[in-house]
C-alpha cells in the first residue's frame, strides 16, 4: 500500500521540542522531495517547509524558520521534523506531503501526490 503515515504527535508545554516523523510505504521517497502542512479546525491549512529529495535544500516560512527543522533519511524512507521552542499558535494537525521538487511548493497543491494522515500536536500549559 503506497502511503505516508506521520508520527511523533502529542501534548506538550510551550517551549518544549517534539520531533515528528514521516514514512513512506509502498514507494521510495528518494526522488520524492517532502513538504509539511499544518491545520487548525476552522482555520486555512498552512505549509511552512520543504526539503528536497536528497535534503541539500530547505525552504521554511517565517512563521517557523529557526525553530523548525526538517531532515531525511532516504535509507529509512522517513523525512523528521524537529520542532523547538513550540508555541500554542503551532497546534494543529500536522500533514507531509510529497511532490517531485521544492519550487513552488507553497502554491502548486496540485502537484502533491500522497498525503499523510495527519498527527496532532498540541502545545499548552
Amino acid at each position: 500500500q503506497v502511503q505516508l503515515v506521520e508520527s511523533g504527535g502529542g501534548l506538550l508545554q510551550p517551549g518544549g521540542s517534539l520531533r515528528l516523523s514521516c514514512a513512506a510505504s509502498g514507494f521510495s521517497l528518494d526522488y520524492y522531495a517532502i513538504a509539511w502542512f499544518r491545520q487548525v479546525p476552522g482555520k486555512e491549512g498552512e505549509g511552512f517547509g520543504c526539503i528536497s529529495s536528497r535534503g541539500g535544500t530547505t525552504y521554511y516560512t517565517e512563521s517557523v524558520k529557526g525553530r523548525f527543522t526538517m531532515s531525511r533519511d532516504n535509507a529509512k524512507n522517513t523525512v523528521y521534523l524537529q520542532m523547538n521552542s513550540l508555541k500554542p499558535e503551532d497546534t494543529a494537525v500536522y500533514y507531509c506531503a510529497s511532490r517531485s521538487w521544492c519550487l513552488n511548493w507553497e502554491k502548486n497543491i496540485y502537484e502533491y501526490n500522497y498525503w499523510g494522515q495527519g498527527t496532532q500536536v498540541t502545545v499548552s500549559s
